[in-house]
């Protein structure tokens, strides 16, 4: 029997990083994941021509939800299980943490990915925390199952979001091969990097809980040549840059701001060291990555981290710039090589196709409980 499976992509700009990857890559590999499956997608204007672009199924736009998270929440609100109810589907799954507060007549699945809203604030006013947590909750508690990266992300959400351990399925995600140029020093003279030092490399956008002041903090306070820092991922002028200067590491670390898959990937490349000086992550994506393209990966010592890097990352307190820094001198004068090849080989094991197949078995199972007896 055809699943219709209505892909709740509300949030999809492309420009949220490691959510959309994560809904992208397993959107990309639904229709072979599942047995008969019919698809359709609900966008907000910003994005829809960007999800037009690999997602395969219809694709209907909500014009009044914009790029900006209180549309995206309002309509998750007032227009999801109304489309949902028009369109007759099965199911709705939600791939971004938002979903609908109420129950419909659609079978609800919901990827909660982290509970950084109830415990770290989320770098936003006080009063949106409390409201971007509430509406978190509601969504997992109202639906019909839930799905997390990781061991340690399931237990944040039972602990703080008081859904039972037997309702939520854990479903690592994956990563792709890489796709490196053959001269990614080429590549990255376009942003103004260049060989000749050893590259420190670390991703992610500029909420508190990523930790980059930690990482700026124990690079600041290294003696002799230091590292060349790069941190990608901000939009606009990057809110570390003022940090960067009052720490006098201006000669130092290079905020290249949003670039290209072929830059990443060329990073990635030249990197010594991947660091992930995170405090708190629902899976930990970019530690995959990198072990993925032979990167040697230095993380903070926290759970979740230590789920995904195994025994092959290299751990310290990204808290305490004199331990950080210390163990970044390590991590770069390390020969690496048994980690290197130790790390492809476990990043290798965590692939996309076993989430979306993983993914699929849920969503079909929820949607025959939802059904009842034929």
């Amino acid at each position: 029997m055809t699943v219709h499976v209505l892909v709740d992509m509300l949030f999809y700009t492309g420009t949220r990083g490691g959510t959309e990857t994560y809904a992208r890559e397993i959107i990309k590999r639904m229709p072979e994941a599942f047995a008969d499956v019919r698809l359709t997608a609900l966008a907000n204007r910003a994005g829809a021509e960007r999800i037009r672009g690999f997602f395969p199924g219809d694709v209907q736009v909500v014009d009044w939800v914009g790029a900006d998270r209180v549309s995206w929440a309002a309509g998750e609100v007032l227009a999801v299980n109304a489309r949902a109810k028009r369109a007759r589907v099965d199911v709705i799954w939600s791939p971004a943490n938002f979903a609908p507060i109420t129950r419909s007549r659609a079978a609800r699945v919901t990827t909660t990915h982290d509970v950084t809203y109830h415990t770290a604030g989320g770098g936003i006013g006080g009063a949106v925390t409390r409201i971007t947590s509430w509406l978190m909750t509601r969504a997992a508690l109202t639906s019909d199952a839930v799905i997390t990266g990781s061991h340690a992300a399931e237990e944040a959400v039972t602990l703080h979001m008081g859904i039972a351990a037997d309702e939520i399925t854990v479903i690592p995600h994956g990563t792709n091969a890489p796709n490196a140029s053959e001269d990614p020093w080429r590549e990255l003279a376009e942003i103004g990097i260049h060989p000749g030092r050893p590259v420190l490399l670390s991703t992610g956008n500029r909420l508190p809980h990523k930790n980059f002041e930690g990482l700026l903090r124990a690079v600041a306070q290294l003696d002799g040549p230091r590292p060349l820092v790069v941190i990608p991922g901000s939009h606009g002028k990057d809110p570390l840059a003022p940090l960067v200067e009052k720490l006098g590491l201006q000669h130092d670390v290079v905020l290249p701001g949003w670039v290209s898959s072929a830059q990443l990937e060329a990073l990635f490349a030249v990197a010594a060291v991947y660091v992930c000086p995170s405090l708190t992550e629902g899976f930990g994506l970019p530690v995959i990555d990198a072990m993925r393209r032979g990167c040697l990966v230095l993380a903070n010592d926290v759970l979740v981290l230590r789920e995904v890097g195994g025994d092959v990352a290299m751990y310290a307190d990204a808290t305490s710039p004199e331990l950080f820094g210390a163990a970044i001198v390590r991590a770069i004068h390390e020969d690496g090589s048994e980690r290197r090849h130790d790390g492809v080989r476990r990043a290798s094991e965590y692939t996309w196709e076993r989430s979306a197949a993983e993914t699929a078995r849920l969503i079909e199972s929820t949607a025959a409980r939802n059904r009842g007896p034929a």
